[in-house]
């Protein structure tokens, strides 16, 4: 084990380094490790040209630290690598195009950080990649027509950037893209390909204030397309006649230059929850059977905003069901029709995020639970009263299919615990919260199959799913991401793992200037792991708490 020590003038240490090592490091401390996860651990510091060394790296997971500085070219060499996670840092500097070499890469995650400058060309190599996810950045340049060599492509995020230029038609031959999300981006003098039409794939297109022109393409080709945000645009025309897949869930042309009248070719769309042409300059009357075929059960709803355009007719034959919000507000219907008729339509009203909401509460009935652990009741469990101590999982949607959650609940409580097979009332959603994006926050909380506690084995199982990428929601609920892993009570008992193989020394070398703070805890306490590939080894635990800057 090299030790680490506070570099003073003087020593023979690594002089390039802002933060060094005073020991050498020979290049096969590094050659065993092929997974290192060190997520949400409130590490600082850059990550410097040595992480090259990991030879034999599969994933690199540094999401939710400090980090500053830029994404080394070195990644590049590291050709065993299939995935980078590195959002939720402060990483700057532009992205090397040596990654565009790592042909097993199949998720690059560099989302919210402050990276700038293009997306590489060289990325249309990446035959491997399912995951682009490139959001909040500062990103700049085209979309790189390239990516449509991408085989197994899934999702392309890249929303909250400054990308410009045409968005590239040439994404129309991509084999397999479920999601394009390029919001809040600046694609000015540009239209929407009217080959996009031809992704047969495609589940979700999100070009929310893109700056973009022209007419609104037919998209009814598209067989599966379940959400449509083209708000906040500058498009002219009338609306597309041809229906929409049924499967649609919200369709938003707000905020655009629209014109004509509402077609009836938004009738019979039996999942739609959202629907708003507010702000454009449509004419003619109020539709009336938008909600025909939706079965409104349980918090099933629909949001109708048709707010600020020119609509003048009310039919007789109108009685929306309690369930629909229908919002007229600054249409002249609002002054032409009978005022006892439209006084509860036209008051005007701000569409903010759906709503957010809390699990179930417990009995209040129940009698304390211990308080030698963090006990709980379930509010989920078939055993009244039971106590036990849960597991807390942050998780987030990152792009939903989906405007309201609610009527959505039980099915994703049902797909969640299938994949992590647990019961479904072992799961308990405490909290979710829209965020912008829209993402979907959620706190859940894992209790124990009717027993007062997890085994460490059944711990160790379930963050290793939620943590190694190895679940699958369905595809409604779009990609997800762990935000944090809490044991609670279960800290003090799980085994003490350090490094099976990289050892302090080895870590400071490719974390420049870090001040690295008890790496040596729990494996899951921590979410650090490196493994031997043949092989693990435990380590009892040791305080690593080291600065490395000079004086």
């Amino acid at each position: 084990m090299y030790k680490l020590k506070k570099w003073n003038r003087g020593d023979p240490c690594t002089s390039n380094w802002t933060g060094v090592i005073c020991h050498k490091i020979p290049n096969d401390a590094y050659l065993h490790v092929t997974e290192l996860e060190l997520f949400n651990m409130n590490l600082s510091g850059t990550l410097a040209p040595e992480v090259g060394l990991l030879s034999q790296l599969n994933k690199l997971d540094f999401m939710w630290n400090n980090l500053t500085g830029n994404i080394p070219k070195e990644i590049g060499n590291i050709t065993t690598l299939t995935l980078i996670t590195l959002n939720g840092n402060q990483l700057s500097g532009s992205l090397p195009d040596e990654i565009g070499y790592l042909q097993k890469l199949n998720r690059l995650q560099i989302d919210q950080n402050q990276i700038s400058g293009p997306i590489p060309k060289s990325f249309g190599n990446l035959t491997s990649m399912k995951h682009f996810h490139m959001n909040n950045n500062s990103l700049s340049g085209r979309i790189p027509p390239e990516l449509f060599r991408l085989p197994v492509l899934l999702h392309l995020l890249v929303d909250t950037n400054n990308l410009s230029g045409p968005l590239p038609p040439e994404l129309a031959e991509t084999r397999s893209l479920k999601i394009l999300q390029a919001d809040n981006n600046n694609f000015s003098g540009s239209s929407i390909p009217a080959v996009y039409n031809n992704i047969r794939t495609l589940l979700k297109l999100s070009l929310r204030n893109c700056s973009l022109q022209g007419v609104i393409p037919d998209l009814s080709g598209i067989p599966d397309l379940g959400y449509l945000d083209l708000s906040w645009n500058q498009l002219t025309g009338s609306i597309p006649t041809n229906k929409l897949a049924s499967n649609v869930t919200k369709i938003d042309l707000s905020h655009n230059f629209l014109n004509g009248t509402i077609p009836a070719n938004f009738s019979g769309l039996p999942n739609l929850q959202f629907l708003s042409f507010e702000a454009n300059n449509l004419s003619g009357a109020v539709p009336s059977t938008i909600w025909s075929g939706i079965t409104f059960t349980g918090n099933r709803s629909l949001l109708l905003d048709f707010q600020n355009n020119s609509l003048d007719t009310i039919p007789d034959a109108f009685e929306p069901p309690k369930a629909v919000t229908l919002l007229l507000s600054g249409n002249r219907v609002c002054d032409t029709s009978n005022p006892a008729r439209a006084a509860g339509l036209c008051q005007p009203a701000s569409v903010n995020d759906a709503p957010s909401g809390h699990g179930p509460q417990v009995n209040l009935n129940c009698a304390p639970c211990p308080t030698d652990r963090n006990y709980e009741y379930n509010p989920s469990s078939p055993i009244p009263c039971f106590c036990a101590v849960p597991l807390g999982v942050g998780f987030r949607l990152k792009s939903p299919g989906i405007a309201d959650f609610r009527s959505y609940k039980e099915a994703f409580e049902i797909d969640s615990t299938s994949v992590l097979d647990l019961s479904v009332y072992q799961l308990y959603i405490e909290q979710y919260t829209w965020e912008a994006g829209p993402r979907l926050n959620m706190h859940l909380k894992l209790f124990p199959n009717n027993t007062n506690l997890f085994t460490i084995s059944e711990v160790m199982r379930l963050r290793q799913l939620l943590a190694g990428w190895q679940i699958t929601l369905s595809d409604i609920f779009g990609p997800y991401e762990l935000l944090n892993f809490t044991l609670g009570s279960y800290g003090d008992d799980f085994p003490t793992v350090v490094s099976s193989g990289l050892n302090k020394g080895a870590l400071a070398g490719i974390l420049t200037g870090t001040i690295i703070a008890a790496i040596a805890v729990s494996v899951v306490s921590t979410l650090f792991i490196v493994r031997r590939r043949s092989k693990r080894r435990t380590v009892s635990r040791r305080s690593c708490k080291s600065v490395f800057r000079q004086d």
